[in-house]
């Protein structure tokens, strides 16, 4: 195998559209005992990967330079000598990073290959594409986790804001098919309240027309992907609570969240995305392919996009 890949680049913080620059003689990265080496056929790209570019975790990231990408879906192409759930050949996916802001990795998914512990990754659907699966992880995780921190269970009621982003969609979903809602209300803007409906939400709610504290009924959980934790303390019912995945994370007594990645996750909700009850959302400008990785950023960052933004294929 050679030991030099493609792969994207930044040197420096700053906004990560003006410093990204395409190298096409990055080392592939060492193998640890516990890692895989991932053949990347697929990446997502999220928020966390230009705030970092922006710096806001400088203290506790990985020393510059970067390749950045969280999310990755690929194929194994070696094996670590303690690696046991993998084999040589075989499609995984995951978030390489476990925790997001503390030390991750120096080679993200956005290069030919990628190394990432044994414990971030899942076996990919065998229903789902490559670019499908590379949607998930990030998201679904921060989904997932986010609904057990607060102890949603079955007959509760959730407004999830922001319900057509990467988070939301998903967020709806697990609601709903995974947890049992009683009822799902959500915000977005007027072309996506369909999509909305469509995912499982009962309440769609169009923040362009109305303001969503100022509705009648409140809820037992408010998860905020979008940063109105305050006005989302006024939308809860007395003894509810309110999970913020913004950051900054704005006012007690909402309970700021952040994921911790675990492969575990994603194999227990495969059930789920097997049967297509929970489903990836693409943005219908993805995927971009790996030369239009700068534009797919810049379109990210407008907050505009539908679910999630991908980069295939690689490269």
């Amino acid at each position: 195998m050679a030991s030099r890949m493609k792969a994207w680049v930044y040197y420096e913080y700053g906004n990560i559209e003006n410093i990204l620059k395409f190298d096409p003689n990055v080392p592939i990265p060492d193998l640890k005992e516990d890692q895989v080496l991932i053949r990347v056929v697929a990446a997502a790209i999220n928020p966390v990967d230009y705030k970092r570019a922006l710096g806001y975790f400088k203290n506790t990231d990985s020393p510059l330079p970067t390749v950045p990408g969280f999310d990755v879906a690929g194929v194994v192409v070696r094996v670590g000598s303690q690696v046991r759930k993998f084999k040589v050949g075989e499609e995984v996916y995951g978030d390489i990073n476990e925790h997001d802001v503390n030390y991750p990795k120096t080679i993200g998914s956005l290069a030919e290959y990628t190394a990432a512990e044994e414990k971030v990754l899942a076996h990919k659907p065998s229903n789902l594409s490559f670019i499908e699966a590379a949607c998930l992880p990030l998201a679904i995780i921060t989904a997932y986790q986010g609904l057990e921190r607060v102890e949603f269970s079955a007959g509760q009621s959730i407004l999830v804001l922001g319900g057509a982003g990467g988070v939301g969609t998903l967020l709806i979903q697990l609601a709903k098919h995974v947890f049992g809602a009683s009822k799902v209300a959500a915000t977005a803007s007027t072309a996506k309240l369909e999509l909305l409906r469509n995912l499982g939400a009962d309440l769609p709610i169009d923040y362009t027309k109305e303001n969503f504290e100022e509705l009648p009924e409140k809820f037992d959980v408010v998860y905020d992907a979008v940063g109105q934790s305050d006005r989302a303390l006024k939308a809860v019912k007395d003894g509810g609570k309110v999970l913020t995945i913004t950051d900054p994370p704005g006012d007690p007594p909402a309970i700021p969240f952040s994921l911790t990645s675990d492969g575990a996750v994603l194999e227990k909700l495969q059930p789920y995305l097997e049967s297509g009850k929970v489903k990836p959302i693409l943005d219908p400008k993805s995927p971009f392919p790996f030369s239009q990785t700068v534009e797919a950023f810049s379109y990210l960052k407008t907050n505009r996009a539908t679910g999630k933004v991908v980069i295939y294929p690689i490269p």
